[in-house]
């Protein structure tokens, strides 16, 4: 037992109402203790609305009113994501949240009663135990930009996530359909790849559409020349190309179905970064940490996009 702990353990007084509650999406349900244990009230079940939070507050009043206690504190699982609106509800009355690790409440329910089963009734009084013993946590609830960028690098993670996913999708088909485009083109992802993957995605498209063709159709696109010999290249490589041949009407949409969502996670993707760096220069410090000569190499945004992942949100 370290000295957070006891320090934990002691704040929990006889004037302390300590409340356990097992969140779910719709229905929660909360017993009350004192600091030894001792039940203080029948379990009380409330909606995860408006209505169902005034009634749960309702009753922490009651309660503290009927058996003397000046501080509330209440403890739950973070499970899910359902216990979102009841923390903000409940720092908007200012009453202190602390979370308990689920493996804590899982093995303290073996050891009461031996077994593993989950009950509405059993979670909260394990829970409330588990406060009262000092084994939780405080959440940290960001407010304000904090709250802006966390959400936003949330997003972020969600985006790339999503993205690796359609570069993993396209590499399966090329491997499939056109395995030697790899060899024609270092990266599916520049333009002239791109647009090569738009325009005639198979071996047999890249053949019926020829040199002078495929070359012009790369200039609409490409600024920079685009000379012959890699459109030869490719054509030399769909001629001897294993990819399958079959089913290829299918196989060129689901092609384009990925190249569309591609293109719009790129999209999204630029529009985050742009808000992400508007947020990061409210955080105060920021502008001054990268007016610093010397912090970075590549330009302000670079320095910002590596500042963004070290603020904690």
């Amino acid at each position: 037992m370290n000295y957070t702990q006891n320090e934990k353990i002691m704040s929990i007084t006889e004037n302390t109402l300590v409340i356990g509650i097992d969140i779910a999406k719709q229905f929660q349900y909360a017993r009350a203790f004192d600091y030894r244990g001792i039940e203080l009230s029948k379990v009380k079940s409330f909606e995860n609305t408006a209505d169902g939070f005034k009634i749960f507050n309702e009753w922490l009043k009651l309660v503290a009113k009927e058996n003397k206690k000046d501080k509330i504190i209440v403890g739950l699982e973070p499970t899910g994501h359902y216990w979102f609106t009841l923390a903000n509800f409940l720092r908007e009355l200012g009453i202190k949240l602390v979370l308990v690790n689920p493996f804590h409440v899982k093995r303290s329910k073996e050891l009461d009663d031996n077994s593993q089963n989950k009950t509405d009734l059993k979670d909260p009084k394990t829970i409330a135990k588990l406060v009262i013993e000092g084994r939780y946590s405080q959440p940290y609830i960001p407010e304000g930009i904090y709250s802006e960028l966390r959400i936003a690098m949330g997003m972020k993670e969600s985006l790339t996530k999503n993205l690796n996913i359609i570069k993993n999708k396209v590499d399966h088909w090329l491997d499939k359909y056109f395995p030697e485009f790899n060899d024609v083109f270092a990266d599916w992802e520049g333009k002239a790849a791109l647009i090569s993957l738009t325009e005639f995605s198979t071996p047999q498209e890249v053949l019926l559409t020829g040199v002078q063709e495929i070359i012009k159709i790369w200039k609409k696109g490409v600024k920079r020349a685009v000379g012959n010999q890699r459109a030869v290249r490719l054509i030399e490589a769909a001629k001897i190309s294993i990819g399958i041949k079959e089913g290829l009407r299918m196989a060129k949409n689901e092609l384009k179905a990925n190249l569309e969502q591609y293109r719009l996670y790129l999209k999204q993707n630029e529009q985050l970064e742009i808000e992400i760096e508007e947020l990061a220069f409210q955080v105060p410090g920021v502008k001054e940490m990268v007016s610093i000569r010397g912090m970075c190499s590549n330009g302000t945004k670079t320095a910002i996009g590596n500042t963004i992942y070290t603020i904690t949100v």
